[in-house]
């Protein structure tokens, strides 16, 4: 049974008058007050860790009145602030997580799933990066407007939180676009926002006090006001029209609901970053109680004692880091790896226990559209496809900071071009090509993985696929510095990305292999994928960090010919297989009984077919880096055009992958040169509207 199951079994009546007798009272505040003592403990011992030789001796003595003024100035500008603001960031982000999952009814609903951190870090950045001053709580405004519009975008999206699957998907699939535009902004503003990429993954590193004074009222009156709905969400818990019947007003609870989360969850950004899944892991954590307390589900109990929790977790995450590299080593380590880590095993833990409510398959829109389409037009689409792909090998070959004739092209064809033609073509050939084949992987994987998955907004991206590559490239570079490669970086992207795959698909199987399942596992993966890259680059030489986000980012710079050869070989056996394999894509995207039924052996299809686009996942990572949405985009694109029937589907999406990435390649080389913005930002800017636009459509 799963925690919303618990939750659930607590609203009925009879367990509700258990819960409010003297014994489920007694067992709930000694719940609250055993956290609180705890929550003591650890900030005391927080107080004894640090850089200077002050330690609990020091302390004990300042706190008897005989210790020297060393060791308080040590205490109030350096210890304390830390402390209060672990405590502060952990009671938001643990209230607003538990508002989060009751208002969504979704015990996987945090601010990280939400993209309300996303939304906030984004709009901070941008205001760095423009060069705009504000007070802290004039950042705490943009913060809560940046939160609340992508909270708004993910739960009316997301189907207001019934179904997990699309609930996390909407908010995983914003929060990697978001995460694009920052990055685009990290790169291009790169002297304006130093130090924003470790806080953007969450430090308690705090100048002085004067942050905490202004931002902990804030966060005391929304936690507050989040009490005063504690009995409206307990009658919210029992459904809607329940609620409605109890003289509940359901909107107006939702909106001021989802208004006090996402105050809280901005405070918690403004005041140390977005440090990641303690709105999960807190409410989770407590959830297990329930079993025992029954009362702890009540809202009364439940918030306070998830802001409890959230701070316990966020003061332990920065002692585990302290003592984990040492307290000079940890001040540039985020608190938020942690909290990650730990993250993404609860949700990947969670995903394997709990069920789904009303996954998001594919809207009829996508299952009908194209249907009746005559054979001419169907060539007349793919023959446009081909112009247009040739025509955008050509731009891509021409364009740059050096623009080309078709008349030097031809030149240097037959091995006669001048110096400055030659330099040029040589640099670019390699990456269009690099661009062409991997964009076509990238859709032709996507394409597999949707049809495994039966969701059209699945992508290899968010299977974990891509994060297994960042963090073993990211590690070659880390580990070798100058002396990697680019060609040993693109082997260990390889090597990374398939053993990704295997973690995700046996985390997935339980007696089978569930498609929403492996979506959920995927998604905790990336997510613990992008804590370890994290840490890894925050401690490498500050020298290789500009090549590291620059493949992170997805780029075909310094590409070569013996990089783009492994992509053309995975094409040249999957593309004639999966074109081949056809019918049983159109029966894996029905049901699971279907295909069983014409006598397919279904498991092992589907591990045939995940491991295909794993392999064309990870070389086309290998060649290009990471890049999103093109597994995505082009496969729903193609069934738009043409039909759900894999037979064209695969063809056109292999072509609108190609364009798409080549396009996104040669814009980011040409546009701003001689600055070049990576091709996977170009295209996470151009799929994002697209996705919300599927999801629009879908959202019935």
């Amino acid at each position: 049974m799963s925690l919303l199951d618990d939750t659930r079994r607590t609203t009925d009546p009879d367990v509700s008058q258990e819960a409010t007798g003297v014994r489920g009272a007694l067992g709930a505040t000694a719940a609250v007050a055993t956290t609180g003592v705890l929550v003591v403990a650890v900030a005391t011992w927080h107080l004894t860790q640090g850089t200077s030789a002050v330690d609990a001796d020091d302390l004990i003595r300042l706190a008897l009145g005989s210790g020297d003024q060393h060791v308080l100035d040590v205490l109030t500008a350096s210890r304390l602030p830390r402390m209060l603001a672990g405590l502060a960031v952990g009671v938001a982000l643990g209230a607003a997580g538990a508002l989060f999952q009751s208002l969504a009814r979704n015990n996987l609903a945090a601010p990280d799933t939400l993209a309300v951190n996303a939304g906030a870090y984004f709009v901070i950045v941008l205001v760095t990066a423009l060069g705009i001053t504000l007070p802290v709580l004039g950042e705490g405004l943009l913060a809560f407007t940046g939160g609340l519009a992508a909270a708004t975008a993910v739960l009316l999206l997301g189907g207001g939180g019934g179904s997990t699957t699309r609930l996390i998907l909407a908010g995983s699939a914003l929060t990697l676009a978001l995460a694009a535009a920052t990055a685009a902004l990290l790169l291009l503003f790169d002297q304006e926002t130093v130090g924003l990429y470790a806080w953007g993954s969450g430090s308690l590193t705090q100048l002085d006090l004067s942050a905490v004074r202004r931002m902990g009222p804030v966060i005391l009156l929304a936690l507050a006001a989040g009490m005063l709905l504690a009995r409206r969400l307990d009658l919210l818990t029992l459904g809607d029209d329940s609620a409605r019947v109890l003289g509940v007003h359901v909107l107006r609870t939702r909106v001021l609901g989802t208004g006090i989360a996402v105050i809280l969850a901005s405070a918690a950004v403004t005041l140390a970053g977005p440090i990641g899944f303690v709105g999960l892991c807190a409410p989770a954590g407590v959830r297990l109680l329930v079993r025992a307390i029954p009362a702890v589900a009540r809202h009364r109990i439940l918030v306070p004692l998830s802001a409890l929790a959230g701070a316990l977790i966020v003061l332990l995450a920065d002692i585990v880091m302290r003592l984990a590299f040492g307290p000079e080593a940890a001040l540039a380590v985020p608190t938020g790896v942690a909290t990650t880590l730990l993250g993404a095993f609860v949700l990947v833990l969670l995903a394997r226990r709990a069920g789904d409510a009303g996954p998001l398959r594919q809207p009829p829109a996508a299952r009908t559209a194209g249907a009746g389409q005559s054979p001419a037009r169907r060539i007349a689409v793919i023959a446009a496809l081909l112009a247009l792909l040739g025509a955008t090998a050509l731009l891509g070959v021409m364009a740059g900071y050096t623009w080309l004739r078709t008349g030097d092209l031809l030149v240097w064809a037959r091995g006669d071009a001048i110096a400055v033609v030659r330099f040029a073509m040589d640099e670019r050939a390699p990456r269009v090509a690099a661009a062409l084949l991997a964009g076509a992987a990238l859709a032709l994987s996507g394409t597999v993985v949707q049809a495994v998955c039966r969701n059209p907004l699945a992508e290899p991206g968010l299977l974990g696929i891509t994060g297994g590559a960042g963090v073993a490239a990211v590690l070659v570079v880390t580990t070798s510095g100058a002396a990697a490669s680019t060609a040993s970086i693109a082997v260990a992207a390889g090597i990374g990305a398939l053993l990704a795959f295997a973690l995700v698909y046996g985390l997935s199987w339980r007696g089978g292999l569930d498609s929403d399942r492996l979506v959920l596992v995927g998604i905790g993966v990336w997510f613990g994928t992008t804590a370890l890259t994290t840490l890894l680059i925050v401690r490498a030489n500050p020298w290789d960090t500009p090549r590291i986000f620059t493949w992170l980012s997805g780029s075909t710079y310094d590409r070569s010919w013996a990089q783009v050869l492994p992509v053309l070989i995975a094409l040249l056996v999957a593309l004639p297989l999966a074109w081949a394999a056809h019918r049983e894509l159109d029966l894996l995207a029905v049901d699971d009984d279907t295909p069983r039924v014409v006598g397919i052996r279904l498991e092992r299809l589907r591990l045939v077919v995940l491991l295909a686009a794993a392999l064309l996942a990870s070389t086309a990572v290998s060649a290009v880096g990471v890049v999103g949405f093109v597994g995505l985009v082009a496969p729903h694109a193609a069934r738009a055009l043409m039909s759900s029937r894999h037979v064209y589907v695969v063809p056109v999406a292999v072509l609108l992958g190609s364009v798409l990435l080549s396009l996104a390649d040669t814009l980011g080389r040409s546009v701003l040169a001689p600055a070049q913005v990576p091709a996977g930002l170009v295209v996470a800017l151009i799929g994002a509207p697209y996705f919300l636009y599927l999801l629009y459509r879908s959202r019935a």
